[in-house]
C-alpha cells in the first residue's frame, strides 16, 4: 500500500487506491528525492512499495546495471520484459544470461495479445508504415495489463539520453501510478564505471556500435556524433515507444 514516509510508521498506510499516489508524491520527493541508484531503489522496494513494485527492463545496452542493483536488494522483485517478437536474438540470449547471473525468481516475459496481432499486424510489417501503432500493441498494451495490481514500477531511464528524458525526475506519478527512475541523474561515465566495478557482462551488440537496443527492425548502429538513442527509429521523428508517455499519449 502507499505510505507517507514522513508521517506514518512502516506498518501502516492509507487504503490502496490509485488516486492516493499524487497526494503522496510531494512527501516521497522530500524523503527520497535526493537519493539515487541503489539507495533509492532499496527505499522503494523494501520500505515504500514492498510487494507492490515491479522493475521493467529491456535487457538492452545498459540494463545490467539496474538489474544488478535490484538483485542485491531483493531477487524476488518482479522483472517485466516486453517480449515483442521483434527483438534481436542477441537480446533474448542476453536476457537469459542476466537472468541466470542475477537469480531473479519472478521474471515475466510479456507478449502481445495474439488477437491484437491478427487484427492490427497480420503480416508482421506494421512497424514499416505505423511504428507508433506497432509499439502500442507490442509494448504499451502488454505492459499496462501486466502492471495491473502494482502501485509502482522502476525504469532505467537517464537524463543524458536526451530528448524527452532530459528533465527526468527520480520519482514521477504518471496516470496515478508511481514511476521510479533510480539512474535519472547518472552520467554515461557513471554507467561505464558501474559496468567495470561490478564486472557486468555487456550486451553482445554493444561493441558492434549499438548503444540503445530495441526491436531489430527499428534499431541501427549509432554513427559518430549521435547520442546514444540516435539509432532508434532513425529518420522517423520518433524517440520513445510510448510506455513512458501515459495513457493519454499512448492510447
Amino acid at each position: 500500500m502507499y505510505r507517507d514516509p514522513t508521517t506514518e510508521p512502516a506498518d501502516s498506510g492509507p487504503p490502496n487506491a490509485p488516486s492516493v499516489a499524487r497526494s503522496y508524491a510531494a512527501a516521497w520527493d522530500r524523503a527520497f528525492g535526493r537519493l539515487d541508484g541503489e539507495a533509492l531503489l532499496e527505499a522503494m522496494i523494501t520500505r515504500v512499495f514492498p510487494g507492490r513494485i515491479a522493475l521493467v527492463s529491456s535487457f538492452g545496452a545498459e540494463a545490467a546495471v539496474l538489474l544488478d542493483m535490484a538483485a542485491r536488494i531483493d531477487r524476488s522483485v518482479p522483472v517485466l520484459f516486453l517480449d515483442t517478437g521483434k527483438h534481436f536474438d542477441a537480446t533474448l540470449n542476453y536476457r537469459d544470461i542476466l537472468a541466470r547471473r542475477f537469480g531473479f525468481t519472478d521474471l515475466r516475459n510479456l507478449r502481445p495479445d495474439s488477437a491484437d496481432l491478427r487484427h492490427a499486424d497480420p503480416d508482421g510489417n506494421l512497424h514499416r508504415h505505423d511504428p507508433d501503432a506497432c509499439c502500442h500493441i507490442r509494448k504499451v498494451v502488454p505492459l499496462e495489463r501486466a502492471l495491473t495490481g502494482f502501485d509502482a514500477w522502476i525504469t532505467g531511464r537517464k537524463r543524458f539520453q536526451g530528448a524527452d528524458r532530459s528533465r527526468l525526475s527520480p520519482i514521477e506519478v504518471i496516470d496515478d501510478r508511481v514511476k521510479v527512475n533510480p539512474l535519472a541523474g547518472w552520467t554515461a561515465g557513471q554507467v561505464e564505471d558501474a559496468f567495470r566495478h561490478r564486472n557486468l557482462p555487456r550486451h553482445p551488440l554493444f561493441e558492434d556500435g549499438y548503444r540503445s537496443i530495441g526491436c531489430a527492425p527499428c534499431t541501427r548502429r549509432v554513427t559518430a556524433g549521435e547520442d546514444a538513442r540516435g539509432g532508434r527509429w532513425a529518420g522517423l521523428g520518433k524517440t520513445e515507444c510510448g510506455i513512458h508517455r501515459g495513457a493519454a499519449a499512448s492510447g
